[in-house]
């Protein structure tokens, strides 16, 4: 029997969503954009950390607070 892996597509997307946001705060720190640089890659990826993170949460009230703070690293990138 063939046993199929189900797709997280959240995740997957997250996962893309920061390799866009690393190559993008390189670039700004071509243009000495330092500062603005490193809030970006530290909100940016660590919205798919959160997502990671929630997938082997402890309870669904963890899997719901994990994934708000997901939404608020998000916004805050959205921001910068």
């Amino acid at each position: 029997m063939l046993i199929m892996e189900k797709r997280n597509v959240v995740l997957e997307k997250s996962f893309e969503f920061a390799l866009s946001i690393i190559e993008f705060s390189e670039q700004l720190e071509i243009k000495k954009k330092y500062v603005l640089a490193r809030q970006i890659l530290r909100s940016g990826t660590s919205i798919g950390a959160n997502i990671s993170e929630a997938q082997s949460c402890e309870s669904k009230a963890d899997f719901i607070h994990k994934l708000k703070i997901a939404a608020k690293e998000a916004e805050e990138t959205k921001y910068w």
